[in-house]
Formats: structure tokens, sequence, C-alpha cells
């Protein structure tokens, strides 16, 4: 009887395998082990794509164990290497690489990883066959333990700011980071040159635009404050006159910076805007103990 039964389950099984097998040659959708993802992130001006599939860790040892052997090329993923795609020339860890798309294999390590940025796109998942002469960048990092354990693979971009951005290898209790950063002033001044300094009927947002530019990047002060005082000219807007007033503060006119503040709650008032009578007090109160 227990033989019988045995039998009658093995069987079911063999058939439920075989089911699932038969239904995928025939078309049916079924859901990856590994799924694939793709995210795109803005850094300064360039876009970022990243396409990459996402293996989880299901009870398994990962780095150093029987998924990613130490000191191993590893596509960073699942199925097929991993792809970055840069729409414009980007540094990453200080080194310029072209626009382009480019593979992202990786050899962990306990204590250091190596990082690849590969130009053969075609490598598929097939590491076998890596060369190194086909390296576009290669550089190392030091992994980090992550004290919250990551069940899915995952790419991420962390610590954003004008124009750098971390790139978050994370699985398991193991994180592997690196810098993306793009050159945003150059090409931002120019347009400023361009549409402000030699344009013609310029609009106030774009004088407001400008003058934010070099107040948060530490430009030439009193240039700012004559393109916002232009921009605030002749239609006053409660944003403006608040930047107006950082402007004036760091160039240490605080009497100037306070008064031009209260303008700024009057309109922002008027328009029912908690935030900016919020961010105008605060100022005032530390421009008041300024000297």
């Amino acid at each position: 009887m227990k033989k019988t039964l045995f039998s009658i389950l093995l069987s079911a099984a063999l058939l439920c395998g075989a089911g699932a097998a038969q239904a995928q040659q025939q078309g049916i959708a079924m859901p990856a082990a590994s799924p694939a993802a793709s995210i795109t992130q803005k850094v300064g001006l360039a876009d970022v794509t990243v396409n990459y599939s996402r293996p989880s860790v299901k009870g398994r040892s990962i780095f150093g164990g029987d998924v990613v052997p130490y000191g191993k090329v590893w596509r960073t993923g699942a199925n097929d290497a991993t792809l970055f795609k840069f729409s414009e020339e980007v540094s990453i860890q200080g080194t310029k690489v072209p626009a382009g798309e480019y593979a992202l294999l990786t050899i962990p390590g306990q204590n250091e990883w190596t990082i690849i940025l590969y130009k053969d796109t075609k490598l598929g998942g097939n590491v076998a066959a890596y060369k190194q002469e086909n390296d576009q960048l290669r550089f190392t990092v030091k992994p980090q333990t992550n004290p919250r354990a990551i069940e899915t693979f995952t790419i991420n971009f962390a610590n954003l700011k004008s124009n750098t951005a971390d790139v978050e290898l994370l699985w398991d209790k193991t994180i592997a980071k690196f810098t993306i950063e793009t050159d945003v002033d150059s090409k931002v001044m120019a347009q400023i040159q361009e549409r402000v300094v030699n344009g013609k009927e310029v609009p106030a947002g774009l004088f407001a635009a400008a003058a934010n530019y070099y107040h948060d990047n530490n430009k030439d002060m009193k240039q700012a404050l004559e393109w916002i005082k232009k921009a605030n000219a002749n239609d006053p807007k409660f944003w403006n006159l608040h930047a107006q007033a950082k402007i004036q503060a760091k160039l240490k006119d605080y009497k100037g910076a306070v008064k031009t503040a209260e303008q700024s709650i009057a309109l922002a008032k008027k328009e029912n805007n908690a935030d900016y009578v919020r961010m105008n007090e605060k100022a005032i109160a530390e421009w008041k103990k300024m000297k």
C-alpha cells in the first residue's frame, strides 16, 4: 500500500514538472525566477539607465557561498549581464566614461570588490568568455555590511546631488557602491551666457533661475542680486523675493534681507502658502541676530 501511494505521488510530481515545462514551450507566461527590472535616474543633466535581472536569496548562502563565489567574475545579477547606459559622458570614481552602453561586471571579494564596465554588451551571462582587454573601466571598492538583509538583488541610486549620485549594489547583507559624476556647471553656465547675459527680452523666470543658480553654487552674488531684482521688478513673486532675501544675506546685507523677506511673507500670506511664511520667519529670526 505504501509503495502504491509513493508511486502515485511520484507520478503526480513528474506530471506537474512535465506540465510546467510543456506550458512554457507552448508560450504560457509564468513568473521568472529572477524578474527583469529597469530603472532610469537623472544624474545632473544625464540619464543613467540600468537593465538587469533580480535573483533572490531563497535561503541560500550568497557571497562567498554557492551563488557568488569570491574572486570570480559575476554578471552582477541573473540571466543576461546587467547593462548601464549613459546619455552623455560621465565620470565614475573620477575616471571619464564616454556616453554609451556597457555591461556591469563585478568580481566580489570578502574585503574588496572589482567593478568593471565592459564594452562588449553581447557577452550576456557568459562570463566564461570575459576578456579583460574589453574593459572600458576597472576599479575597486570596499564592500560594506548591511544591517538589514536584502532578499532580492537591488541596484539603487542614492545620495543624489546636483551633479553626482551613488550607485548601490545590494544583496543579502552586502553593499558595494560607487559614484557617478556629471558635468553640470559648464553646461548651465553656457545656457546662462546665451539666454540671460546675451539674451534679448529676457523673461523674469530666466533671471530668477540664473540668480538662484549663482546663489546655490556660490558664484558672483552681486550679479545674482542684479538678476533677481530684475525678476522682481514688475511682478514680484513670494518665492523670488525669498530668493532675493537669501542673496542679500549672503552679501551680508541683513537689514535688506529682512525687509525683502517681510515682503515675501506678505505675498505668501495672500496666496495661503504657509511653507514660505515659515521659511521667511525662520530666516528673519536668524538674520536679526547677525551684524
